[in-house]
């Protein structure tokens, strides 16, 4: 089966567990996912099934937009409430000191990300060293912030939205409004992510390859069978001979070409649609 299409991932379950209860679910024994939520997180996961794996790289994905909620003086290694160490009480702040820390990390945005993540340190995730208790140091990071809503505060939780560039640490984000508040420590206590770019939720339904690309359509002008047994393509056989990375609509599948240094080379030979 190829299918790509948007779940949302629950609470309290790894990306990679509920991966399998979709396979059983659907019978499919090749699949994979795109931006990997942790246990802690929910919402939305866009899924591949069979050769729709291959597409993920060319989907609009960005900006991404999610909705936590921060616990101002609650202390964790992880940045949420799967390891907190100590609670230390926050008197009240006023709500317009609470929006003006929110909205301050808005723009080009330099920071830590947390130790409890999967970047790679030497070919290990972060995760894996720092639960194993070894020193984790890592990068600072640039992320591009391009929103941030202050939804509810009801002390000492803090609800707020982000609209966000890939990569970026919502955790992270929440420790520095804690600390913009002059406090040395907040976690998260709720993470969803409500959209993946033009991706959302709506029950599991089959996705449209040819509008789900972030790329713009070509026109192959040559005899269709060069393309269809995936043969050596001429460039002068296509509308558009700019470089960059296209889709070709072929009826009942795509191909996917990269035209560079005035050659064209094939990105995905054949994907049915």
């Amino acid at each position: 089966m190829n299918r790509l299409f948007v779940v949302y991932k629950p609470a309290g379950i790894g990306s990679n567990l509920f991966l399998s209860k979709l396979k059983r679910k659907y019978g499919v024994k090749k699949a994979g996912f795109s931006g990997t939520l942790d246990p802690f997180a929910k919402g939305v996961l866009v899924i591949g099934f069979g050769s729709h794996t291959k597409l993920f790289r060319f989907l609009n994905k960005t900006p991404k937009i999610y909705r936590a909620t921060l616990w101002l003086g609650a202390k964790s290694d992880s940045l949420d409430t799967e390891m907190i160490e100590e609670v230390n009480t926050v008197e009240p702040f006023k709500e317009d000191e609470i929006l003006k820390a929110v909205e301050s990390l808005q723009g080009e945005l330099e920071y830590e990300p947390p130790i409890f993540s999967a970047k790679k340190i030497e070919g290990q995730r972060a995760y894996d060293l720092a639960r194993a208790g070894k020193e984790v140091v890592l990068n600072k990071i640039h992320s591009t912030i391009y929103e941030m809503k202050l939804l509810h505060y009801c002390h000492p939780f803090v609800t707020f939205e982000a609209t966000v560039s890939e990569g970026t640490y919502i955790r992270s984000l929440g420790l520095l409004i804690a600390k913009k508040l002059g406090l040395e420590a907040g976690s998260l206590s709720a993470l969803e992510r409500l959209c993946e770019g033009q991706f959302i939720y709506e029950d599991e339904k089959a996705l449209d390859i040819k509008s789900s690309l972030f790329l713009e359509q070509n026109y192959y002008l040559g005899n269709q069978e060069n393309i269809n047994f995936g043969r050596v393509l001429a460039l002068e056989d296509f509308k558009v001979q700019n470089e960059g990375t296209y889709f070709v609509d072929n009826g009942d599948n795509i191909s996917i070409i990269t035209i560079i240094d005035n050659s064209v080379r094939y990105e995905l030979g054949k994907i049915e649609c």
